[in-house]
């Protein structure tokens, strides 16, 4: 049996597909903000492996076609802000401020991480881009000489948190403004963190779909200015 899903060609996709889809069902049918989609696919995935005995290298060969469409799912993240196009053009400076504002905080807070726990410089240099698409990440990581499977490690459950406690985190700190709303979620928890922007309201998913973006090239910039930190 165990021979047969590691021979299959599209096992990792049918089982990452399952894992998700029964992740949509639980969350509609619970409605708790923990039964996240992507965590329950990766707690049942990973119970698929465990329990089968199946390598993860046999699984990734048919997972890793999911991939490919990362980088086209982002780009469609255009489409909301387009349709709010004047209003960020209204208001582009709070919007650009709060966005460097959270791409430097993120950084600061690795920094200060790295050095309270006193990691090396290759375990710091993982971490720096916890807060952008994995498409960004996985390069970033890779330049700078980090551990790139421990950062998408990272950034999807830095994704998973902000989706998850993202609401309530603005609720404490009285966060009732859509942009602000916005461009927090976006900046600090990327595509993930977009997804739950997008179903708190429409203004809310464009600038969290803006935020991506332009904090995404504002950690590239900023991610090889901290490296030199430690």
């Amino acid at each position: 049996m165990n021979e047969m899903f590691e021979n299959a060609v599209f096992f990792g996709v049918t089982i990452s597909l399952c894992a998700y889809g029964l992740g949509l069902i639980m969350q509609k049918k619970f409605k708790i903000a923990v039964f996240n989609p992507l965590l329950i696919s990766i707690i049942i995935t990973m119970l698929v492996l465990k329990v089968g005995n199946i390598s993860y290298d046999k699984y990734n060969e048919g997972a890793k076609y999911l991939s490919y469409f990362l980088t086209p799912a982002t780009v469609c993240l255009a489409v909301p802000l387009y349709e709010k196009i004047e209003l960020l053009k209204s208001n582009w400076k709070a919007i650009i401020a709060g966005i460097v504002s959270g791409v430097i905080t993120s950084l600061g807070s690795i920094l200060a991480m790295a050095a309270f726990f006193g990691l090396d410089h290759k375990e710091y240099v993982t971490f720096l881009p916890k807060s952008i698409t994995t498409a960004i990440g996985m390069g970033v990581a890779e330049e700078l000489g980090g551990y790139v499977t421990l950062t998408v490690a990272v950034i999807i459950v830095t994704g998973i948190f902000g989706n998850v406690f993202a609401s309530a985190i603005c609720k404490i700190f009285k966060i009732t403004d859509p942009i602000a709303v916005g461009i927090a979620i976006g900046t600090a928890s990327h595509a993930v963190g977009t997804a739950r922007a997008m179903e708190i309201g429409e203004t809310e998913g464009a600038m969290s779909s803006l935020s991506i973006a332009v904090a995404g090239l504002i950690t590239v910039v900023g991610a090889s200015i901290f490296a030199n930190f430690m």
